[in-house]
């Protein structure tokens, strides 16, 4: 009896695991969609407002969720204090700081620190094109993990409950 116990148990276990680790990518693409949003926030603000980035950061980050609140509002506060030698380093600091709670992987994170390089220094005509041309980047990362979302969950899945059936025959 305790036998079959342990098995449901370890079965229990091991297809919770899969389970947890399909949720965790389907979260992670949740974040990479809503960067794109922000994104997409950023470049209609430029484009309606052409105000100066600090205000637009502050404007869009009244608009999204904590931690993306926190990161552009620093990020606004660091370029008006010039805290930094240029844009691109300030911009990529506080993308290091405050988006590192999301747990990007190192290619996402470097595709983040990307716009650093181009937002601060182009006139109006060229950042829009700029930021297209850098959405459209971003839509195709998202695709990406979209693509491989639905067989990477398949396989989770499969997995956490064929490691728990091979764990069962181990020990029995």
């Amino acid at each position: 009896m305790q036998r079959v116990i342990g098995g449901i148990l370890i079965l229990t276990a091991t297809t919770g695991a899969g389970y947890v680790y399909c949720r965790e990518l389907k979260a992670y693409l949740e974040k990479m969609l809503y960067l794109r949003y922000i994104f997409s926030l950023i470049k209609g603000e430029i484009a309606y407002t052409h105000a100066p980035l600090p205000e637009i950061f502050t404007e869009v980050a009244r608009r999204v969720k904590k931690p993306y609140r926190t990161w552009l509002l620093e990020t606004a506060r660091a370029v008006e204090m010039r805290e930094e030698s240029g844009f691109a380093r300030t911009w990529s600091r506080c993308v290091d700081r405050y988006l590192k709670p999301l747990g990007l992987k190192q290619e996402h994170s470097i595709l983040m620190k990307e716009p650093g390089t181009f937002l601060g220094s182009l006139e109006q005509n060229t950042l829009d094109h700029t930021l297209q041309m850098y959405l459209n980047r971003v839509d195709l990362e998202i695709e990406k993990l979209r693509e491989g979302l639905a067989a990477k969950t398949r396989i989770g899945s499969c997995l956490g409950v064929m490691s728990g059936i091979f764990l069962i025959v181990i020990l029995i």
